[in-house]
Parts: structure tokens; sequence; C-alpha cells
């Protein structure tokens, strides 16, 4: 049964956190501004500091490029290895890209992303464990793999996030380059610190609304003021050189948060920070309808009214998003439009559900499961830590049996064949795009929080 909305109440709301940035129409009262939080222990270890203040002089010029001598360069290219034909589909893409959902539970109940009840969880015994995370992730990045995102669900309610993320980070001297995480924020702030000692990269912060009461009706959860807290302590850090990629995502939806796009957009003056408008997409119990979704165009037009000189910006070649600017704000513009204009050309990507499913297109039903050939090698049962300490005993052995120098990470998967072949099946039948307007609402899938977003 549907809860009816209250009714507003507008009440004086702080932002003093957030002095440069915008607010919602009507603007509420501001408190006085606080006192910046000092940095935390993290920012006052030396060794911390050493390696920020390399991250900043190495950020001083951004754009400009970074180039090894031209004899590294040349030896570099000699040895380089050919890109896995595993995770190359039969149109070229090559997939170098892993986002791996690490839980299916969550602590907001989003409009766009799970039915207001909630979803049935899986039994435990059916999500992937750490070490059977850690496996993967190891097989993924020995074939070429050199980003991974975190997802879920929300990924900072898993309880081991934190040393699980330590022990991805030990998949770096193999090829991994990024690590990143997409949250709601609500729990990030506590948890911050200790990531990105653990070598955390990247964030996709995902913030629908700038006004508390809506937050309320479209996240079906209070919790703004966390969010708030996280966004300020990102901010703080990359002040201090932490060099977080940082980017907070938005899903627009006609007659919810239209409105408010220029607000958004203005958070970008200031801060170092890409605002991504996201088009409203259609998953199992989110009552998706076309007359819901704003579109890209509309977006643009809704920008440029207000700031005439917006312009684009040129793309990496994967993005997800097409990146613009407002002359001389700090931060940029990105929209990531699956609905009207698909970026299905250039797509890098692979997910891994966190029942341990394969999907190689965010909106195919198509799934093939990973988790029950890892476990082939444990009699069907979830890999724990003491499994995973044999395995590994087990590899080391193997090596210096054969008294090589294999350099690759221990651990790997003694139904590796098996498992690279399931792969690249599943990676080589992927479709040239996607379906599109029309087709895509009416096809069977996943809700967003069994997906990952």
């Amino acid at each position: 049964m549907a809860h009816a909305l209250p009714t507003r109440v507008v009440r004086a709301t702080s932002l003093a956190s957030w002095p440069a940035w915008p607010r919602v129409q009507p603007p509420p009262q501001l408190a006085a501004p606080t006192t910046p939080a000092r940095p935390s222990a993290l920012l006052r270890r030396p060794e911390t500091r050493r390696r920020l203040h390399a991250a900043a002089i190495s950020d001083a010029t951004p754009n400009a490029p970074r180039s090894a001598p031209a004899s590294e360069r040349r030896e570099a290219i000699k040895n380089a290895k050919p890109f896995s034909d595993f995770l190359t589909d039969t149109f070229s893409r090559q997939h170098d890209y892993l986002r791996i959902s690490v839980t299916e539970r969550c602590n907001l109940r989003c409009l766009y992303c799970m039915p207001e009840d909630g979803v049935p969880l899986s039994p435990t015994r059916e999500l992937l464990t750490t070490p059977e995370i850690l496996l993967l992730s190891s097989v993924f990045v020995s074939q070429g793999v050199t980003k991974i995102r975190l997802t879920g669900g929300e990924p900072t309610v898993r309880r081991d996030i934190v040393p699980l993320m330590r022990q991805l980070g030990t998949l770096r001297p193999h090829g991994l380059h990024e690590l990143c995480l997409t949250t709601n924020g609500i729990s990030l702030h506590r948890k911050l610190d200790a990531m990105v000692e653990s070598g955390l990269t990247g964030i996709n912060l995902s913030l629908d609304t700038l006004d508390p009461f809506q937050f309320q009706i479209m996240t079906r959860r209070d919790g703004f003021s966390a969010v708030r807290k996280s966004i300020d302590r990102i901010l703080e850090l990359n002040r201090h050189g932490a060099g977080i990629k940082f980017k907070i995502n938005c899903v627009v939806m006609r007659g919810r948060n239209d409105r408010e796009i220029l607000s958004f957009v203005d958070m970008t003056r200031d801060h170092d920070v890409e605002v991504r408008f996201i088009e409203y997409m259609p998953f199992d119990g989110n009552r998706w309808n076309e007359g819901k979704m704003f579109a890209y165009a509309e977006m643009l037009d809704t920008i440029r009214a207000a700031h005439p000189g917006l312009h684009k910006v040129r793309d990496h070649p994967n993005d997800t998003s097409k990146t613009w600017k407002v002359p001389g704000f700090t931060g940029r513009v990105g929209f990531v439009t699956s609905m009207t204009h698909n970026f299905c050309g250039t797509c890098n990507r692979l997910r891994i559900t966190s029942d341990g499913n394969l999907k190689v297109c965010l909106f195919g039903n198509d799934e093939v499961s990973l988790r029950d050939i890892i476990r082939q090698s444990n009699g069907g049962e979830p890999i724990d830590e003491a499994a995973f300490e044999a395995m590994k005993q087990m590899e080391m052995n193997r090596r210096q049996d054969l008294a090589g120098s294999d350099s690759r990470p221990l651990g790997v998967v003694p139904t590796e064949s098996e498992l690279l072949n399931v792969i690249g099946m599943a990676v080589k039948g992927k479709e040239e795009k996607h379906a599109g307007l029309g087709e895509l609402e009416h096809m069977k899938n996943r809700p967003m929080i069994l997906i990952g977003g």
C-alpha cells in the first residue's frame, strides 16, 4: 500500500558547510558558518603527507601529458602484451573496466532503484565471499582489467569493505590502476579516510536533490546531513592533495527534481567536481514511464538558458557521459544518455552481481554464474578464508615445483581455464547495442539494486 506523502513544511536548513553551493528555491535560511573540520590523523601522518604532496605536484598541471623518457616508452611498447581475447567482443571492444556489486543491501530506498518494500535478499551462501571477490578480481586483472569499481546495494554497509579494498589494492603491481566506489554517501564519511589509505582513487556519489525534504521523498529515508558530511570530507581531502576523482550522479525525473538542475550545475562553480545528470532508466519495480524521463536535450536547453556559454569538452574514449563546462566554473557537467543517445559503441564495462553472475550489458538479461565455477575447487561450497589460504598454499607449492618466476598474484583459481572460457563466451555474445526506447521498458531485467549501480 502506497504511503501518502507528508505535507511540506519549510524549515530553516543549514548548508553552512557548503557556503558557495546553490540553494534550492525557495532558498532556506542559512545558519552561521561552522568552523571547518581539522585534518584527521590520516592527513597528519608523515608518510601520508609525503604521498599527498607528491600527488599534488604531479597533478599541478592536470591537462599536461605525463610522458616517460622515450627509451622507456619504446621498451613498454616492445614488451606490451596483446589485450586478452577473453575480454574482447566480436565488435573489437576491449573490456578493461569491471564493476563488482559487493552487497544487495542498501540503507536507502530510492524511487528509481528499488521497489518501496525492498527486494528479496539472496541467502548468504549464494553471495560472493571476500576471497571469491579477490579471486575473480585477480583473474580479470590478469587478463587486462585496469579499473575496478565496487558497487551495491550500498557498498559501505558491507562490514569488511575497507579490508576488501585493501586486499584489492595488492593487485596494483599486476595491472590494476584505479579502485573506485559508487555510494549514496550515508556512511561514507565514517570510512573515507581508511578507504583512501587502502587505495581508493575515485568516488561516484549518488545525490538526486539538494533539498532535505525532497531527499526524504526520493530516497524514502532521512540522511541528507550525513551525505553532506561525506561530500565535505571528500572536498577537504582533495584540498590536501588526496586526488580523489569525484563525481556526483543525479538521476533526473520530470516533476521530481528537474527544477534543481541549475542548482546542481552551480555546485561546479567553485568545486572540482563533475555533476552527471542521468536519464531515468527502466528497471524492474521502478515504475518507469517515458513521461517521467527528462531527456538529454531538455537538460542542455535548461542549462544553456542560464549559461549560454556552456560548451562541450573532449571526452575520454570510453566515457559513459558527455562532458560540458560552464566558462569560469571549476568543475564540469556530464550527461549519461543511455535512453536517447546510447554509448554502446565504446563500452568497456563488465559487471559481476553480488551473487556472482557476469552481466556483459547493464540492460541485458543474459547472465552466467562465475561463482559456481570457482566453487568447484571447494566442493561447491563458498570459499571462506581457510579455503582461500589452502588454495594459495597449493599455488605456492605448484610454483615451487615449476621453479619458475611466475609473477601472477597468488590464489589463482584452479578452474581458471574453464572460468576464462565462460567469460570469453559471454563477452563474445555481447550485442552491438542495447535496446532503445519502446523496447527497453518492456524487457525483463533485475531491479537496479540487484545489478549494481
